[in-house]
């Protein structure tokens, strides 16, 4: 097999990878769901346990999620590439590099333009740039579309994001703002060069929302609607979850569905 070296910025050193990946390990569900609709399912040898929301055809077996990896269970699928990303996924990324797995990490997107670019960053690992490029337009396009349609004025919208027990209010410098926008809202905290802020209820209420989005995961559902009546809020509820149609957080090509889904729930409270 023919091998070449590929400098990777977040790991600070060079990883040596085959000309075209036929065993990829994907960690980052975005990623996976990236590689099926490049139309490389058969590439897949392993993945994340959050993969399976987003591309329940891929059969191959969890080896890992977000923070942990069965690193036995890792060297017997002998990947050719390991897709990772940065943030949480920081750590793990160096350890598997320091240890000799064809490892790469790509940034943590904080922009729809960053996962657009991962989009490419992969195709140019899978030695596909067509198809990357294919799927990228097709994304960007799916957001033009919508933003072009906004009503106007727009929707003023809060979106409050449950991580777990955790909780974050949207900033402007996260892909789901983008989301937000191009479903026609406007996001209340868009001129906050941050990607998530910590809860302040009252600077909510200052900021005079029309639209109250939350989103919750199964591990620790939240209704929007009874966080609206304890906090005396009179404003409509739009509710999301991990279903891929109505998932605000995912950065694969699910969030072309959530987007649509968005538009249409802003259009109809």
């Amino acid at each position: 097999m023919s091998l070449y070296k590929v400098y990777c910025d977040p790991l600070g050193g060079y990883v040596e990878l085959p000309q075209k990946p036929q065993r990829v390990v994907s960690l980052a569900s975005g990623l996976t769901e990236a590689l099926v609709h490049m139309g490389y399912l058969e590439a897949i040898v392993g993945i994340s346990e959050f993969c399976p929301r987003y591309v329940p055809e891929v059969q191959a077996p969890i080896v890992g999620d977000y923070l942990r990896v069965d690193e036995q269970a890792l060297r017997a699928l002998e990947p050719d590439l390991i897709l990772i990303t940065t943030g949480v996924q920081r750590k793990l990324a160096r350890r598997l590099y320091e240890q000799g797995f064809p490892v790469y990490a790509l940034p943590l997107p904080n922009r729809l333009y960053g996962v657009l670019e991962n989009v490419i960053l992969v195709g140019a690992l899978m030695d596909d740039l067509p198809a990357a490029h294919a799927l990228a337009e097709r994304w960007n396009r799916t957001f033009v579309e919508l933003a072009a349609s906004a009503p106007s004025p727009r929707r003023r919208v809060y979106v409050e994001l449950w991580f777990g027990k955790h909780v974050r209010m949207t900033g402007g410098l996260t892909f789901v703002h983008d989301l937000i926008e191009a479903a026609g809202g406007e996001n209340i905290f868009r001129d906050v060069p941050k990607g998530y802020l910590f809860l302040d209820p009252d600077e909510v209420v200052r900021r005079r929302p029309e639209v109250f989005v939350c989103f919750s995961e199964p591990e620790h559902p939240v209704q929007g609607g009874d966080l609206a009546r304890e906090r005396g809020w009179d404003y409509p509820v739009i509710q999301a979850d991990v279903d891929p149609e109505h998932n605000l957080i995912h950065d694969g090509p699910s969030m072309m569905r959530a987007v649509r889904w968005l538009h249409q729930a802003l259009q109809s409270v």
